[in-house]
């Protein structure tokens, strides 16, 4: 199948992810479990997963699907689903509405296709690689802004917690503009709509990284590890406009072979 098509299998799953978040989200009487590494995950969580695992059975039995909640289960082709069915879930059960569904097709080692809807911000990003970066139908295009001193920089948790901040992250912050904390998805889904230059998550997995990087890079913009690794089974994200990642890069880590 092409990009495109598999981005038409996406959207009907994103359609259906979307319902099941609402049913839940703010709701009274949400469980809520404690994993293993100490991250939450709910029962839209699961619902979300399962429906999209019992899709890909009855519709694309030649897709293996790569799940945060059930792990990996193989098919028959090197084509798989990659699913985060709620990205932001500390800010589901909280009720803060930024949080999305992550879907992503990977065809031979590539990702071609990436859907990123949050239902609660009435707002959806998608792109088929080769084909360009979409909210909600309109094309998307990261900034043109070319220095650190004119760049926003936006970030997640800045505290102890999953596994901190980057050591270079004072030198990055006390370079640019602006900063704002909104963190998870939303903030690579504002790099790439142009709304701000930086974005950086120091602990990822693959069904964090997959539907994003294709939608950041096919907005113009790059999606790399902290150190340059340009994959979603590193284990972190920086996503920029392009202009200044290997200043980001040098910045965050401490290094200066790249600093201007």
């Amino acid at each position: 199948m092409s990009p495109a098509d598999w981005l038409r299998f996406l959207t009907e799953l994103a359609d259906r992810a979307d319902e099941l978040a609402l049913r839940w989200f703010r709701t009274a009487g949400l469980r809520v479990q404690e994993k293993p590494d100490l991250s939450p995950v709910t029962e839209a969580d699961q619902a979300i997963e399962a429906m999209a695992r019992t899709a890909v059975r009855q519709n694309h039995p030649e897709l293996g699907v790569l799940g945060e909640e059930e792990g990996e289960t193989p098919g028959p082709t090197k084509a798989r689903l990659i699913i985060d069915p709620i990205d932001g879930t500390r800010n589901f059960v909280r009720g803060i509405p930024v949080f999305a569904t992550l879907l992503a097709i990977e065809a031979g080692g590539e990702v071609v296709a990436g859907v990123a809807s949050a239902p609660a911000l009435g707002a959806r990003w998608h792109a088929a690689r080769g084909s360009g970066a979409f909210r909600d139908g309109h094309r998307m295009m990261v900034s043109r802004i070319a220095s650190l001193e004119r760049a926003t920089l936006f970030h997640g948790n800045l505290g102890p917690g999953e596994g901190g901040p980057p050591p270079g992250i004072a030198g990055l912050i006390a370079r640019v503009e602006r900063t704002r904390g909104f963190g998870d998805f939303y903030q690579h889904m504002l790099v790439a709509e142009g709304a701000g230059e930086i974005a950086f998550d120091p602990v990822m997995h693959p069904w964090d990284i997959a539907a994003l990087q294709v939608i950041v890079e096919e907005a113009g913009g790059r999606a790399t590890s902290l150190r340059g690794e340009c994959s979603i089974y590193a284990t972190s994200l920086v996503t920029s406009n392009g202009a200044m990642h290997q200043a980001i890069l040098d910045t965050l880590t401490g290094s200066t072979k790249g600093a201007p």
